[in-house]
């Protein structure tokens, strides 16, 4: 899977029983599990391993999918996770001379019911593996092209559809689904929204930064949408996904038409397909671009690390994961300790500095008050002494020393440089900046001097955010001047 892409947020799961229990639950894994004990020992089985003929029938009998359009898909699905689930496993067969085996009980079966959530967990991710493993190229008008490409797929030839390009293009599919689930619903776990087919398929197939798409590649859109269609429905007996198919109608001419967005309400966009990440999906997707690199980080996974390596990752973090992870690590500490450890972490003159500070400031609202001590001890440090003051002056806490001035144009600075790597809302940002420049008198007289190392930065930033246009001018100059003053030094 991709992972040449900006970081992803990190998600908070359900807890493990919670979770296993729901791959329990999922049709695929209960009906593994119920074919692995209907299977039992010597029942025989085709090469390969596969169920065919009576056995096949027999499967869909037992499943009760008997009647059913595609029983026979359905059981053949449920064997194929069974197998790639250690359920049960086939013995004694020759493929090469086309001879079959027979079928025997496999090492993972008692993990079912006498197995922890983790191990259920396992069984679950390795069915989902082969019901993925399954899938096949997409084939569709024009052929859809290989993940990240545009243009038709030059290895769907005469001799069919490659299997690889199929499960990189599904691979490339399921990450933008979880990009898109965890991006825009936070670390809340919850599967977030459902997204409507034909734009995860754009989402994959649209080259960045096309503008209007050709017609080549809505047709490879289409394309992907019918095949998408099939890859889901299968999916969707995982629990990975909840997913509202394609309407049939639109599938008349074997592949939808793309919708023009502004042209449709909410049911016509429901026609064409909406996929939805569930909670047991949204862990099976982590845990899938974990193992092939991608960097996709839970809250709780810093909760055994240090202050530093915290203070470090949650700066990239949006503002309710990085609470949430920040409360995560707090829990079980003694409180005083944790200040400490923040305290002494957020220290430094790093580019990474001002942005540690902030979010200690942050952490150390969590503490609450047992934090005060490690707080009051830090008053006289030059880096960290405004920091305190602020935090006591909001507890309302009593016999807070004023501080000197140069600590207060250097926490002017530290503020702002923090914010501005903090890269949040930009009226925010103006708003800080502007009452920040006009809380104290002569204040660009006084900042361009500050022994910060962002402070040529940051007044350029105020520069560029103020909308005064006299005030402006002036924090450049003192830009400048702070410019030449480092310059002279160097």
């Amino acid at each position: 899977m991709p992972s040449a892409r900006p970081p992803l947020p990190p998600v908070r799961l359900r807890p493990d029983a919670e979770l296993a229990r729901a791959a329990l639950a999922a049709p695929v894994l209960a009906r593994a599990v119920r074919l692995a004990r209907w299977a039992g020992p010597g029942r025989p089985a085709g090469t390969g391993g596969e169920l065919a003929g009576a056995e096949l029938a027999a499967a869909v009998e037992v499943l009760g999918l008997a009647g059913h359009e595609d029983g026979e898909a359905r059981a053949r699905r449920a064997w194929r996770a069974a197998l790639g689930a250690g359920l049960v496993e086939v013995r004694g067969g020759l493929p090469k001379a086309g001879a079959g085996g027979v079928v025997a009980a496999g090492e993972a079966l008692p993990l079912v019911t006498r197995g922890g959530p983790r191990d259920v967990l396992g069984l679950w991710s390795d069915a989902l593996e082969a019901v993925c493993a399954e899938t096949p190229a997409p084939a569709g008008r024009g052929g859809v092209p290989p993940a990240g490409t545009a243009g038709p797929d030059p290895r769907a030839g005469a001799a069919g559809p490659d299997p690889r390009a199929g499960a990189a293009f599904l691979d490339e599919v399921l990450a933008a689904l979880y990009r898109l689930t965890v991006s825009e619903n936070g670390p809340g776990g919850s599967g977030g929204g459902p997204v409507p087919l034909p734009a995860l398929a754009a989402s994959v197939i649209v080259p960045d930064g096309m503008g209007e798409p050709t017609d080549d590649v809505l047709e490879q859109v289409s394309g992907a949408m019918t095949h998408l269609d099939g890859r889901f429905r299968a999916l969707a007996e995982t629990g990975l996904v909840e997913y509202r198919p394609v309407d049939r109608a639109l599938l008349a001419d074997e592949a939808p038409e793309e919708p023009e967005p502004g042209e449709l309400d909410e049911d016509d966009v429901a026609r064409y397909g909406m996929v939805r990440l569930t909670p047991l999906g949204l862990y099976g997707l982590r845990r899938r671009l974990s193992a092939s690199g991608v960097s996709a980080p839970a809250v709780g996974d810093l909760a055994g690390r240090d202050a530093g390596e915290l203070l470090a990752a949650v700066g990239g973090y949006p503002p309710q994961a990085a609470r949430a992870e920040t409360g995560r690590w707090l829990a079980g500490r003694d409180p005083l300790d944790a200040a400490r450890a923040l305290l002494a972490a957020a220290k430094g003159a790093d580019s990474g500095s001002p942005l540690r500070r902030l979010h200690c400031q942050q952490a150390l609202a969590l503490v609450g008050d047992g934090a005060e001590p490690a707080v009051r001890e830090v008053l006289d440090d030059p880096e960290l002494g405004g920091l305190a003051r602020v935090w006591l002056a909001e507890r309302g806490a009593a016999d807070v020393p004023p501080p000197p001035e140069p600590m207060v144009f250097w926490l002017a600075v530290d503020t702002i440089a923090a914010h501005l790597d903090a890269d949040g809302d930009p009226d925010a940002l103006r708003d800080l900046v502007e009452g920040l420049a006009g809380r104290h008198g002569g204040f660009f007289d006084q900042v361009w001097r500050v022994e910060h190392p962002s402070t040529p930065e940051v007044l350029e930033a105020v520069g560029r955010l103020h909308r005064d246009r006299r005030v402006a001018k002036d924090a450049r100059k003192a830009a400048f001047r702070a410019r030449s003053r480092v310059g002279a030094r160097a």
